[in-house]
């Protein structure tokens, strides 16, 4: 970050690509967890029900919970390594994003 002048002006001249990536990554993987949570307890409710093939439910709700941080990790970290890399480009086009602080 460069300081410009004595009003506290920033700008954000550049990104780590794979650091923002694993922010990404792990907001992802967090966010998958609890939509598979909400499977899972939606998938025990209805393995629960007296209908036939309503147990097959139960096992989409562990595989939910195991499956949906991996892939949500996975979409982000790819998703926010593009972003950064694209906003590296561009800020570099057109200039970076200033911040103000006091």
């Amino acid at each position: 970050m460069e300081v410009s002048g004595g009003m506290g002006l920033m700008k954000i001249k550049k990104v780590g690509v794979l650091s923002v990536a694993k922010i990404y990554g792990a907001i992802g993987a967090s966010v998958g967890f609890v939509i598979g949570l909400f499977v899972a307890l939606f998938s025990l409710f209805i393995s629960v029900l007296p209908v036939k093939g309503s147990i097959m439910f139960a096992g989409l709700g562990v595989l939910a919970i195991i499956l949906l941080p991996i892939f949500y990790g996975v979409i982000l970290f790819i998703a926010g390594g593009l972003g950064a890399w694209v906003y590296n480009v561009f800020a570099g086009w057109v200039g970076p994003v200033e911040i103000e602080l006091e």
